[in-house]
This record gives C-alpha cells, sequence and structure tokens, in this order.
C-alpha cells in the first residue's frame, strides 16, 4: 500500500484552517473524487454532502462543492446531519458519491472529510490512494466545459427523512410513552433529530448539548463527556441517559441513577436480546480487540462467538461484511446495526437499548450490567526510534506475561496508528496479576525504545 499523504484511518481530519484542513486541499478533494465517480455515460452524476455544526464546516463545505460541480457534479447539500444520515442517503438518493465534513468528537478545532461510495460504505483504502494520486494534479485540469457544470441546491427535508428511517428501526408495536429519556446531543450534528425521533416515539425528552454555537461541539459535553449527561439523568430524574457524539456516530448510555454503561455492555445488551428473538444473524457479534474479555465470556454462555479485528470501525464492518454478521462495535460506544446503517448510528443504536428497557419492563441499572468487566489496564509508552517489538527483550517479556497469564487472560501489545506509541493492555480476573504484567512488558519496552 502506498505512503498515505492525505488520508488517515478515518478519511483526512486535521486542525481547521491549516494543511491538511484549508480550503484548497478541499477544493483538490471534490474535483479528484468528482473525476473520479464522474462515469462515461451522459446522465447528471450526484454528491451528497453533509456536516456538524463546527465553526469551520462554512468554510470547507463551498471549497468541496466547488470542486464538484467544476469536475461536473451536480450537489446537494444537507447542512447538520449525522454521518450515518450521509451515508444513507447517500444510498437512498441515488448518488455518486456521499461526503461528511466532520472531525467526530474532537474538539472545534479540527475538522475532517470522509467519503461514502454510492452504497453508503465507507470508501476502500485502494479507492482513497486512488484519490489522493489525483488531489495533486493542476487545478484546471479535468474540468467540465463551461455547459456540464453541476448544479448544487441545499435539500431542506433531509433531517425529517433521516428521522424517519430512525424510527423505523424501533420495533413496531413498542412505544417510548411514559419514559423520562435525558439526551445530551454534544452540540453536534444530531441536536435536532435525536430528541425529535425520541419525542415522536413517545417519550419525554430532556435535551442537553443542543446549542451549537459553531465553537461548543464535544465541549465538556456529549459521549466523551458523560458527566453532563449523568447530572441531566438526576436532574430530570430520567430513566436513561443518551449521549452522542459530534457526529452522532457513537453513543454511551447512562442508567437512572447516572452509571455509565460503555459499548460491551450496549452490544452485549442488544445482541442477546436479538438472539433470544431470532434476529441476530452470524451466530455472534464482531468488536475488536479491546473489547473486555467478560463481554466475550457472556456471548460464549448463551452460545454465541465473539469475532475480534484491529481497532477501527472500519475493520469491524469489513469482517461484518465477509462473515454476514449483522452487528458489530467499539467499546467507546461506535455500534454498526447492519440491518439498518451501513456505518455507525449512535441514535439507532440507542432504540436499540430502549426497545429492551420497555419490553423488559425492569429498570435501567437491572440491564446495564450484562456482565462483570475483567479488570483491563492499558498503558501507552512512548519511544524515539526503532521499532521495539522486534526487541528480543521486549519479545521474551510478552512471551513470558502469556505465560503467566495461562489462557485465563488476554495481553495485547500494539503501535499507535498515529503516534510513536506502544499500548500495552491487559486483562484476567486477577487484577495484581493484570497488574504486574502490563509493568512487565512497559519496563521492556522502555529499555527497547
Amino acid at each position: 500500500m502506498g505512503e498515505r499523504r492525505y488520508f488517515g484511518t478515518d478519511g483526512i481530519r486535521g486542525r481547521a484552517n491549516s494543511h491538511p484542513m484549508t480550503p484548497e486541499v478541499a477544493l483538490r478533494v471534490g474535483l479528484a473524487a468528482g473525476r473520479m465517480f464522474m462515469s462515461s455515460d451522459d446522465r447528471r452524476h450526484l454528491v451528497v454532502i453533509g456536516k456538524d455544526t463546527r465553526l469551520s464546516g462554512y468554510m470547507i463545505e463551498p471549497a468541496l462543492v466547488a470542486g464538484f460541480a467544476s469536475a461536473g457534479m451536480d450537489v446537494l447539500t444537507f447542512g447538520p446531519l449525522p454521518t450515518p444520515g450521509v451515508a444513507m442517503m447517500t444510498r437512498s438518493m441515488r448518488a455518486d458519491i456521499g461526503v461528511m465534513i466532520s472531525a467526530s468528537h474532537n474538539a472545534y478545532l479540527d475538522n475532517g472529510i470522509k467519503l461514502f461510495g454510492p452504497d453508503g460504505y465507507k470508501l476502500s483504502d485502494e479507492v482513497e490512494l486512488k484519490i489522493e494520486s489525483m488531489m495533486d494534479q493542476a487545478l484546471d485540469e479535468g474540468l467540465a466545459p463551461p455547459d456540464k457544470l453541476g448544479r448544487v441546491k441545499r435539500i431542506d427535508d433531509s433531517q425529517a427523512r433521516y428521522i424517519e428511517i430512525a424510527k423505523a428501526s424501533f420495533p413496531k408495536g413498542l412505544s417510548l410513552q411514559g419514559l423520562r429519556i435525558a439526551i445530551d446531543c454534544a452540540n453536534g450534528a444530531g441536536y435536532k433529530v435525536a430528541p425529535t425521533t425520541l419525542y415522536e416515539l413517545g417519550a419525554e425528552v430532556f435535551s442537553v448539548g443542543v446549542e451549537p454555537n459553531g465553537l461548543n461541539i464535544n465541549a465538556d459535553c456529549g459521549s466523551t463527556h458523560p458527566q453532563a449527561l449523568a447530572e441531566a439523568v438526576r436532574r430530570h430524574k430520567a430513566h436513561i441517559g443518551i449521549a452522542l457524539d459530534g457526529d452522532a456516530d457513537r453513543v454511551i448510555i447512562c442508567d437512572e441513577n447516572g452509571q455509565i454503561v460503555d459499548g460491551d455492555q450496549i452490544m452485549t445488551m442488544v445482541a442477546l436480546d436479538w438472539a433470544k428473538r431470532g434476529l441476530l444473524v452470524g451466530g455472534g457479534v464482531v468488536a475488536t480487540v479491546m473489547s473486555n474479555l467478560g463481554m466475550e465470556r457472556a456471548l460464549n454462555a448463551a452460545g454465541l462467538t465473539l469475532e475480534r479485528t484491529q481497532v477501527g470501525d472500519r475493520y469491524v464492518m469489513e469482517r461484518m461484511r465477509e462473515g454476514g454478521f449483522n452487528m458489530g462495535g467499539e467499546q467507546s460506544g461506535h455500534i454498526i446495526l447492519h440491518d439498518y446503517a451501513t456505518t455507525g448510528d449512535g441514535l439507532m443504536s440507542a432504540l436499540q437499548v430502549l426497545a429492551v428497557l420497555v419490553e423488559s419492563g425492569r429498570a435501567m441499572s437491572d440491564l446495564a450490567r450484562q456482565f462483570e468487566p475483567v479488570p483491563q489496564l492499558l498503558e501507552n509508552v512512548r519511544f524515539t526510534t526503532g521499532k521495539p517489538l522486534q526487541d528480543a527483550g521486549v519479545k521474551a517479556a510478552i512471551a513470558a506475561a502469556e505465560a503467566r497469564l495461562d489462557g485465563g487472560g488476554r495481553l495485547l501489545v500494539r503501535p499507535s496508528g498515529t503516534e510513536k506509541l506502544i499500548r500495552v493492555m491487559a486483562e484476567g480476573d486477577d487484577a495484581a496479576l493484570v497488574k504486574s504484567v502490563v509493568a512487565d512488558v512497559v519496563a521492556a519496552v522502555k529499555a527497547a525504545g
């Protein structure tokens, strides 16, 4: 695979108004992706563009629009819409490509550009690299003639469409009547659609993080700062709390006491419910190497499997498609329900939790502990040179650590994808052993690096 200059693990991302998150790069993305997805037939070609609530979206969006239109593509802009909504609309409006302008759970200082193919899935590495190779061409290459320029329109009903699709994912015959729900929309892309969906399904809704001003996205709110949600739950005596991140593709739940429920517990709860109702496809769930061993044991006890991939929702999605699974996700609350969406969807995942809550008639605190998490410890070790994981001392330390855990736990040692860091994670039933194993491996990595 070639060296990536623009695209990272989740599209192009960076500090707003400095490389690569500049109007010029956005223009180049529009030109390159536009040229790439324009086929030779003479039909009109279409790109759809959504964004979150960051101030820099006002700068990135017009630059992308100009690039696509000058390549000859028609453009529909949605305004603020969750990432999964943009993926869905790409497919349902028969667009050739979809674009989401967002840096997800990062602060407003950052922004990003995420691309979806006509099938609503994130583009493959190969296609991204092809687009990259076209991005540095001269800006006046491959432009459409004056009579073939794209037309641009703002679509006002995209949010209403998404709300209807989200509501349709909630089991027929169930209602949220009588439920008090606190929701924190992170001052982000879900600030209108999420509370409206819950209200229309019958709930009494208490919203926080629904006053975006361009600078307050994810600021002390949303799924990365669940304290704001926990406080709202207690203040409004809600039965459950739901926190989305800035682009609404991940969710964290809290119970009526304000206790946080992470993605592993959510996936286990919904998977066991789906399995009982004959809705779980693939005989298990796809998660990453970070998901807790307790989750694996809980699924195994119910006759289900847990398949693990490397960290990153695109790898989870790839494995789900290969193996025919309809549920997967990450501990961080990035949950993919393949029956309804082609990427993580915080609102739809929350609706599945609400369905279990309503059907069971139990309190959320009863349902929140699907399994006892096994003690898990993660340490990051900085290194300056070389490849510590190839060092003989490190290899010996890892082998010794695995022998000490002896099947009663897991050890995971991996390099960070973005920084000079080695991540050392261990988990097992014996917390003291886990701590000692991590310390030994960390010491070996430090000695090598």
